[in-house]
């Protein structure tokens, strides 16, 4: 497609979000990769492209917008503020995707201490009614309530933190889940290295970067984890009921009152889902209607850790998302505490992809 369609499309969107009070903002296309690295792990390489700056060291090509708009808002922003800003992300692709590296982006961003339900709200609101000649699908679900679920969970902190951070990795999620709950054996050789008296006492020199005293710690760590007991099966089931969760948004909460029953660590989510829905009603979106599916954003960017969101060409399965967003308060705790400064701020905001809107509409 023409760029310049493309890019006059982005502009059209932009002046929506402009309209709303929204100030627009620019951020560099080379961004330092430590920041991006810091945030996702080595896992970000795979998605960026990467390359070496002789004065700013290693950098990666814009990977997405929220990060350095976090990191000046960080640095400069007042508190309420909203966002608005365009231009093109890149992201490696593989052959399965069948999506261009190069993508234009449209974003609104909002950062609000005092009324971050509303803000979830108003986000969501605006730019559903920005695509609503596009009559597409939207899709909810709220990572809040999955994260606060594993962290009530009666078990070793350990063994949270390990889940907690593979919940957007739900392959991974559930191995570490199954083999918690004792429903997976050990993988292959721990159980004998651990059976071992001196497990460090091999005929074989030391290979690898970890010193002596890191894998024994390790080992020791192994150790408590194969000790401690099982998650039980109640819990299980509950964790699973949540991620099963498929329903319109005004039914569900009545299902996610009868888990915080029995899983009380999610009631203060579940409140929050409800304001949030009441919100979002008062904004005219029909909530009786609007999807809520309990697992939704599990495969988003890791930084969203609360309400999510995203719409779709039902009629185009082919296509990625139009527009996703999200919360991303933990984001702003990370940021925010760089340098030495110990700053956050609820936040939250959402993209669209200016591409899709003209291809859609044009077909319409």
């Amino acid at each position: 497609m023409d760029k310049s369609l493309i890019r006059g499309e982005a502009a059209r969107l932009l002046g929506f979000f402009q309209e709303q009070g929204a100030q627009v903002v620019e951020a560099d296309i080379l961004q330092p990769a430590g920041t991006l690295l810091d945030l996702y792990g080595e896992d970000i390489r795979a998605r960026a492209y990467v390359t070496h700056d002789p004065v700013q060291g290693e950098v990666m090509m814009r990977p997405d917008f929220t990060v350095p708009v976090v990191q000046m808002h960080m640095a400069e922003g007042a508190e309420p503020a909203r966002y608005t800003y365009m231009g093109e992300v890149f992201r490696a692709q593989d052959d399965i995707t069948n999506r261009a590296p190069e993508q234009f982006q449209v974003g609104y961003e909002v950062f609000d201490r005092e009324a971050p339900v509303e803000a979830d709200a108003e986000v969501f609101a605006l730019v559903k009614d920005v695509l609503a000649p596009l009559n597409l699908r939207a899709a909810t679900g709220d990572l809040g309530l999955l994260l606060a679920a594993v962290r009530g969970l009666k078990t070793t902190e350990r063994r949270k933190a390990a889940l907690e951070r593979h919940i957007w990795r739900p392959r991974r999620f559930r191995a570490l889940l199954d083999r918690f709950a004792g429903r997976a054996p050990l993988p292959e050789g721990r159980e004998a290295l651990l059976a071992k008296d001196d497990p460090m006492k091999v005929d074989a020199p030391q290979i690898g970067l970890r010193s002596p005293s890191e894998i024994t710690t390790r080992i020791e760590t192994l150790r408590e984890d194969t000790a401690a007991d099982p998650i039980s099966v109640g819990e299980v089931e509950l964790l699973d009921d949540l991620l099963a969760l498929r329903e319109t948004t005004g039914n569900v909460l009545e299902h996610l009152r009868d888990i915080a029953v029995d899983m009380p660590a999610i009631a203060d989510a579940v409140d929050r889902m409800e304001r949030r829905t009441e919100a979002l009603a008062k904004r005219g979106v029909d909530v009786e209607n609007l999807d809520f599916e309990g697992s939704y954003g599990r495969t988003s960017m890791e930084y969203y850790d609360g309400f999510v969101f995203g719409f779709y060409a039902e009629t185009r399965p082919d296509l990625q998302p139009v527009a996703t967003g999200g919360r991303y308060d933990a984001l702003t705790r990370v940021l925010g505490h760089q340098n030495g400064e110990r700053r956050d701020i609820p936040a939250i905001g959402g993209v669209i992809r200016p591409e899709l809107t003209l291809l859609l509409g044009a077909s319409s």
